[in-house]
């Protein structure tokens, strides 16, 4: 079974991650989607950053319906700072069923070239690269380990949508339901 593995903070997850989530899985290349959950990067300070196990709830949340998806909270016992390649070596010891790809963002593929141990994970895993406005070239010779997978370009970012919730306005039809519900509820990013 291929797992394609979308790493975010989800701070919170949007309609954005959902349809690139959907757009990945209907693309034939993984079997699953799991939705890494980053947890805070110690090295940078974001006060607007929820506990980790929020997000993990809202995840969980969003994605109730979808058995081809799952929220994974793998890297929240990692060694910090935690890189990509650590978090993917880590899963497939304790899968070895499953193969892992990995979901970027054009804008992640351009600078991918910088990324610890970057032609580790080449060498063991497809990347699934989604449009991104304004991303430049990649750095890196590309392969037929990189598949480009067209998706819309939603220009959402969960930064808009604290936003939109600390001013007062709806953030209705921009986060599932079931998240809009739960921040309501615990009265997050006021």
């Amino acid at each position: 079974m291929k797992v394609g593995l979308f790493f975010g903070s989800f701070n919170p997850i949007h309609i954005g991650h959902m349809i690139i989530a959907q757009t990945m899985l209907d693309s034939g290349f993984i079997d699953e989607l799991w939705f890494v959950v980053s947890p805070q990067n110690p090295f940078k300070k974001n006060n607007n950053l929820l506990h980790e196990f929020d997000r993990l709830d809202m995840v969980s949340a969003a994605i109730a319906d979808n058995s081809k998806f799952r929220a994974s909270d793998i890297e929240f016992n990692l060694p910090k700072p935690n890189y990509t390649a650590h978090t993917l070596a880590v899963l497939s010891e304790k899968h070895k069923d499953k193969e892992f790809a990995l979901i970027i963002g054009g804008d992640n593929l351009s600078s991918f070239h910088k990324w610890r141990n970057f032609q580790t994970i080449l060498d063991h895993h497809e990347l699934l690269v989604y449009p991104r406005p304004n991303s430049s070239d990649p750095q890196i010779e590309l392969s037929d380990r990189i598949h480009f997978i067209e998706a819309p370009l939603l220009n959402i970012s969960a930064t808009f949508i604290r936003s939109k919730i600390k001013n007062g306005y709806s953030i209705k039809y921009l986060v599932p339901t079931e998240v809009e519900e739960f921040i309501e509820r615990k009265k997050f990013f006021l």
